[in-house]
């Protein structure tokens, strides 16, 4: 469980998280709901470290352990992954490179003694991953998202999350991006990734999303405090009668 307690966190002089206090339990789906600028992408950045994010108070802890004292890569390794919601492109850093990498971390993490894959061995192993997505193998020889279209940058997350199998998926305003036909396929097959055995984190202001991916939980942020918290028919009572009624 992520455990989120009196959270408070600012930009350099300006508080953007007030006071949040809510949790994300493994196997159970959430939403985190609001227009732009209520601070959702603000907590989603922080749990994974972005370093202008600046911790005032509060605490937040992963399955027991202080998350506050864990950098990137270990929060990684813990089950954390977060979808951008501009995915960056990175010149230099060939795909084929970067997904060996993180799957062989992953891989020792949860077993030390066993052999990294060689650049050969990935290869062929990836190739049933890249074939369920549609990903051309060609994409593997280029630079890690450059020139890629936002359909394919999340059809490359989705496959970041079947090689390491993260626990607490975050999911940034997914349909940034993306066309009306991308972002259904990418929708399915993110609710096709959930399980008993991760957590999909939803952060939007988009409800067409919950069309496609079941949530048990709504969380309502507004001006960087939670202002309500519900079932997922709360996110059908705002649908329906409008961000301004909370």
């Amino acid at each position: 469980m992520i455990e989120i307690k009196n959270l408070h966190v600012g930009v350099e002089d300006k508080e953007i998280l007030r006071g949040v206090t809510l949790d994300f339990e493994l196997w159970k789906n959430y939403c985190v709901l609001w227009k732009n600028g209520s601070g959702k992408s603000t907590l989603s950045s922080f749990l994974m470290w972005f370093p202008k994010y600046k911790h005032i108070s509060g605490s937040v802890s992963l399955q027991g352990e202080n998350l506050l004292d864990m950098d990137p890569e270990e929060r990684s390794k813990e089950g954390l992954f977060l979808s951008f919601q501009n995915v960056p492109e990175i010149k230099g850093i060939r795909l084929s490179e970067y997904l060996r990498t993180i799957y062989n971390i992953h891989l020792k993490q949860n077993n030390p003694d066993v052999q990294e894959l060689s650049p050969f061995i990935f290869k062929r192993f990836i190739k049933k991953h890249l074939e369920s997505l549609h990903i051309d193998e060609k994409f593997l020889d280029r630079d890690l998202n450059v020139g890629f279209s936002g359909w394919e940058k999340r059809k490359i997350e989705i496959l970041q999350m079947k090689l390491i199998w993260p626990k607490y998926i975050i999911l940034d305003e997914i349909d940034s991006g993306l066309d009306l036909d991308a972002f259904r396929a990418v929708a399915e097959l993110l609710q096709s990734l959930s399980s008993d055995e991760n957590s999909l984190i939803i952060i939007t202001h988009y409800f067409k999303i919950l069309d496609y991916i079941k949530v048990d939980k709504v969380y309502v942020m507004k001006d960087g405090e939670l202002k309500k918290q519900g079932g997922p028919e709360l996110a059908k009572e705002i649908s329906e009668s409008g961000f301004s009624e909370i």
